[in-house]
């Protein structure tokens, strides 16, 4: 399994994606999209035909969206990975079908919901998202209680990419790590940085030591 940090990106226009976009890709592999289409959360984000650089970081789009289904009809090729919670997928077996061979795709768990709800599929997917925080902004507080999802999904799934998502900081990921997560998305401790290049690179001293 490989480690991976991973920047996250919410932005309400084309003109702020770009923006984000040029600050981190000169030092990072991957950057996580943040869709939010304000009814499945609260808020909005890259809630329209976003345009993506050809050359540069590999894409994930998390899809905190009503209907998943649609927009991965329509935009699978857009990006890298595809991350669709669980619960508003309406016909989960035909997303994992229809991306098949095509794109990397996991489901995601929020923090209420259980890991029951996805282990039938855990054998057709890539990979698994666990929220770490409540979905839909910048800097929401860190779920401790979520690690023991991580520490669950490790045990069922040893070579399973487990992905965590939000309050990940130098302490955080560290905590993580311990659960049994190797990819780590990253949002305001980067994002909102005066230097996100160091801030980054704090997170993978953080994972060494």
């Amino acid at each position: 399994m490989e480690t991976k940090i991973i920047p996250s990106v919410i932005a309400s226009s084309q003109k702020e994606l770009v923006e984000k976009i040029e600050k981190v890709m000169d030092f990072v592999e991957h950057i996580h999209l943040d869709i939010f289409d304000g009814i499945f959360v609260p808020t909005e984000s890259l809630n329209f035909d976003f345009r993506l650089p050809e050359n540069g970081p590999k894409f994930e789009a998390h899809l905190m969206i009503q209907n998943p289904d649609r927009w991965v009809r329509k935009n699978w090729q857009k990006v890298d990975t595809i991350l669709a919670p669980i619960e508003s997928c309406k016909h989960p077996k035909e997303i994992i079908d229809f991306l098949k061979d095509k794109k990397n795709f996991g489901f995601v768990l929020n923090p209420e919901t259980e890991l029951e709800t996805i282990k039938k599929y855990l054998d057709q997917i890539n990979q698994v998202l666990i929220m770490t925080v409540k979905p839909g902004f910048y800097g929401s507080e860190f779920l401790p209680e979520t690690l023991e999802k991580v520490r669950d999904l490790r045990k069922l799934r040893p070579s399973l990419n487990i992905e965590v998502d939000g309050g990940i900081n130098i302490q955080t990921i560290k905590t993580t790590k311990g659960a049994g997560a190797n990819i780590f998305v990253s949002g305001s401790y980067i994002m909102k940085s005066e230097k996100p290049k160091e801030a980054f690179n704090n997170l993978w001293q953080a994972l060494k030591n």
